[in-house]
């Protein structure tokens, strides 16, 4: 039944499964794993990101394992002192954002990670 429950909110600490995936332990230690489109996994296998305070939105597609919402959906946040991030890669030298790790487009250089206040516009 939570399947059909569009917009589900979930959020622990971003952790790696057993099994290497990527995974949220909630409060009560119990791990979800996390699923999604190819960015969406890009940003789930951030190294900077694991052990962050985590917030997903999305599914269960069954018990334990979490669909995350397609990446344009911004379904992905860090709390951090208080504020909801948003999660963004910013490339300094050529001023491109984008929204999963990698190297810029242009110059190839391997992007930085830029949270931002979600609240900001």
């Amino acid at each position: 039944m939570a399947a059909a429950v569009p917009g589900l909110s979930l959020r622990g600490t971003l952790v790696r499964s057993a099994g290497d995936k990527p995974a949220l332990e909630l409060s009560d230690h119990k791990q979800v794993s996390l699923e999604g489109d190819e960015p969406t996994v890009g940003v789930l296998n951030d190294k900077r990101l694991w052990g962050t305070d985590f917030e997903v939105v999305g599914h269960f597609n069954s018990p334990g394992h979490f669909e995350v919402d397609p990446i344009h959906t911004r379904a992905m946040f860090v709390h951090k002192d208080g504020k909801r991030l948003t999660i963004s890669y910013w490339c300094e030298v050529c001023y491109i954002r984008t929204y999963t790790p990698g190297t810029c487009v242009c110059c190839q250089k391997y992007t930085d990670l830029d949270l931002k206040d979600a609240d900001e516009r």
